[in-house]
């Protein structure tokens, strides 16, 4: 029997700077329920956790398609009319496309992959908001890229801070991502900024990388693209099936490279890498069409049980002494704080809380935030209800976390 090696195989670097707090925290959600706790889940944009449910027109679609034999690979950029009617869909708000310039991806997250990926090298910047969307920094890590946060500011509706922004870029920035709607915060960007920050990527030769997926959950309607303000202006745009479309476990999203020829090289590298992986799953982007040409009423429905609940929101945790949250224009995400005791750190706040009342958040500091600043992101698709009793829970706790000092 030959010998055996001891030691334990060594894994690359990067792996130490890969972090996504959203899902990390969950190892110690479990070892709650294995101590015959219950938790509460506010950690993961999953509106199908909470009861909202698929419309039945797509999950038909999706089943007809694998009862019809679908089964099999495809394209790798995506089916022929999936890509047309997400391009028909950005044409008829303003961004004229073509479906040559769309990618079917598996959910928005492999289309961000894809497009950093084929932007940045080693060493080359990009530009992501504090706070932000952990994948973005996640992926930089993977590429050994270096993320430059530019900071969202609280007191202004969590809105850029354009001069911030300014101030972080070097010669060796590549992009500039943009998220709005926005999570973790709930904001959603004016035209003024949006313009400014279109601005500031032309001034300095930055692809944006323009974050869209919630862009049907404006609590006053859809937010435009931002493509529509400039339609030469250098812009990847993502969004999917998962959060307006309720479907997000079938993991299907798109790209839609602008139209701009200086984004011509960057189109067919990614298409390159999108050979790779083969292609995005099959059954589902036979929903694509359906989804965006066809019936959407559940949409304004959603919209408003959002709206509803992030007015709850608000209201209940402002009412606990000792923490603020800014009121959301959209999404199911909001960003209080809480004035943290001397030597105290948002994850330990979190950490607490999960401990003593099972409420599941993400601690502020795992989105780029200041561990001492005492932010935390609360997942709002609850039930009203049972967000009124968790909101209650979350204030005796507070009071007596805040008393201990």
């Amino acid at each position: 029997m030959s010998a055996r090696a001891s030691r334990a195989i060594t894994v690359a670097t990067r792996v130490s700077r890969f972090s996504y707090a959203i899902r990390n925290i969950v190892a110690e959600a479990r070892a709650v329920e294995a101590r015959g706790g219950r938790v509460r889940y506010l950690n993961i944009g999953d509106p199908v956790a909470f009861g909202f449910q698929t419309p039945a027109h797509l999950v038909e679609t999706v089943a007809r398609a694998m009862r019809d034999g679908h089964n099999g690979y495809l394209a790798s950029a995506g089916t022929p009319d999936a890509r047309a009617a997400v391009a028909d869909e950005y044409s008829s708000h303003g961004v004229a496309t073509s479906p040559e310039r769309v990618v079917i991806t598996a959910g928005t997250s492999e289309g961000i992959e894809l497009a950093l990926s084929a932007l940045v090298n080693p060493g080359d910047e990009v530009l992501v908001p504090s706070p932000t969307y952990p994948l973005y920094t996640a992926i930089l890590a993977k590429l050994d890229a270096v993320p430059r946060y530019y900071r969202l500011d609280p007191d202004q509706h969590w809105l850029p801070d354009l001069e911030h922004l300014r101030s972080q870029v070097s010669e060796r920035t590549r992009a500039l991502v943009v998220i709005d709607p926005n999570n973790p915060t709930g904001a959603v960007y004016p035209p003024a900024i949006r313009r400014g920050l279109i601005d500031l990527a032309e001034r300095h030769e930055l692809t944006i990388l323009a974050d869209e997926v919630y862009g049907e959950l404006g609590f006053d309607g859809p937010v435009p693209l931002l493509g529509s303000l400039d339609q030469e202006a250098p812009i990847i745009s993502f969004s999917s099936l998962s959060k307006a479309y309720l479907a997000p476990g079938w993991r299907t999203g798109w790209l839609v490279v602008g139209a701009t020829p200086r984004l011509d090289d960057t189109l067919a590298a990614i298409r390159k890498m999108a050979d790779g992986r083969i292609c995005s799953p099959g059954p589902m982007q036979y929903a694509v069409a359906p989804a965006l040409r066809g019936d959407r009423s559940h949409q304004a429905a959603f919209r408003t049980a959002l709206s509803e609940r992030a007015a709850l929101t608000t209201t209940g945790l402002n009412a606990i002494p000792g923490m603020k949250c800014v009121a959301p224009r959209g999404t199911f995400y909001a960003m209080p704080s809480v004035r943290l005791p001397e030597g105290k750190s948002d994850e330990d706040y979190v950490l607490a809380l999960l401990r003593e009342t099972g409420i599941l958040c993400v601690y502020g500091s795992g989105f780029g935030l200041a561990p001492e600043a005492g932010f935390f992101r609360i997942v709002f698709l609850a039930a009203p209800d049972e967000l009124g009793t968790i909101y209650t829970d979350i204030g005796r706790f507070t009071a007596d976390y805040l008393a201990r000092g």
